[in-house]
């Protein structure tokens, strides 16, 4: 499919990427929505927290939402996307992965940026439990590869229509070693931060599985995935939870309309990241590449992003 060619041009203020990450992340509000939360019991004795959003009116319509590297539920990403979803006639779901809903998870493991089984649970449960005739997924960032990586895995439900995914590193290790320069110091040491106080509430429930000397020895990101992230998850190091999980080996497989919508001035993708090819080669791949909108920012009018309001117009464009 040719590449989408993008209208976003924010105030300029936005037009510096890193203004319009940290906006996003740091200072944006968004409010006024109620959710309803469910706790969905998984096949090995965990839990994923579901939290729901409806509109006034019955819809046959929803959009799992599903959130970046320690997000969560109530992200402004997350709050934004499903306010603007239900307000324009569609349910969402917005997915807590594991650990991420306020409460540790109870087991050693917890999420990773290709963890299907986990998406698959919660597909699953939402067709076996409720009537939507139309499921549409969208994700951001680490949601955004898994989204990916489900959907070229094949063996879809009829029930799920299509995607939308934002600032998704589509190469794993490519972002890492953007995360690892300079540029993004403060963003890695933020994520590392949020990840061994995690890891440090492991330790006193697994004492056997991780020690205080793993935790001492984590000192950047890559150190994370090698230490905790790949054992924990059957991987045999980073490179190979790297090399597994990246989306990018996973887009000629998939076959339901996907958008991909990641800004050239994202200092968390690389090139890698911008599939081009892939997007050519497959008529139902559409990767829409701004100039501006940083990471999961894309900040526009009446707080509503440019990456909402672009979500809904592609939904309906094939509903």
């Amino acid at each position: 499919m040719p590449l989408v060619e993008s209208p976003y041009n924010p105030p300029l203020p936005f037009k510096n990427g890193h203004i319009s990450t940290i906006y996003s992340g740091l200072i944006r509000k968004v409010a006024n929505l109620k959710q309803q939360r469910e706790r969905l019991e998984l096949a090995d004795g965990d839990f994923i927290d579901l939290d729901w959003s409806y509109t006034s009116d019955p819809s046959s319509i929803l959009v799992i939402l599903l959130h970046g590297l320690e997000g969560h539920g109530q992200r402004p990403y997350i709050l934004g996307s499903a306010i603007h979803f239900n307000n324009n006639g569609m349910d969402c779901c917005a997915v807590n992965f594991r650990g991420c809903s306020g409460e540790t998870n109870r087991l050693f493991r917890s999420y990773h940026s290709g963890d299907t089984g986990d998406l698959k649970a919660v597909i699953q449960h939402i067709i076996s439990t409720r009537k939507y005739k139309n499921i549409f997924i969208k994700g951001f960032s680490l949601g955004g590869n898994l989204t990916l990586k489900y959907l070229g895995e094949g063996h879809v439900p009829n029930q799920v229509k299509g995607a939308v995914t934002v600032s998704v590193p589509c190469s794993l290790h490519d972002s890492l070693l953007q995360l690892l320069k300079f540029k993004n110091t403060l963003y890695a040491k933020r994520f590392k931060k949020h990840l061994v106080a995690k890891l440090q509430l492991k330790r006193l429930n697994f004492p056997e599985l991780i020690s205080e000397e793993d935790i001492k020895n984590i000192r950047n990101l890559k150190d994370f995935d090698d230490i905790y992230t790949s054992k924990a998850h059957g991987f045999k190091d980073a490179m190979d939870y790297y090399d597994q999980c990246s989306s990018l080996q996973f887009l000629p497989g998939i076959k339901i309309p996907t958008l991909i919508i990641n800004a050239l001035d994202d200092s968390f993708l690389g090139e890698a990241c911008y599939p081009e090819e892939e997007a050519k080669d497959n008529s139902l791949l559409f990767l829409d590449m701004p100039k501006y909108g940083g990471h999961v920012g894309f900040f526009d009018s009446e707080n509503i992003s440019y990456s909402e309001k672009r979500g809904l117009k592609f939904i309906k464009e094939f509903f």
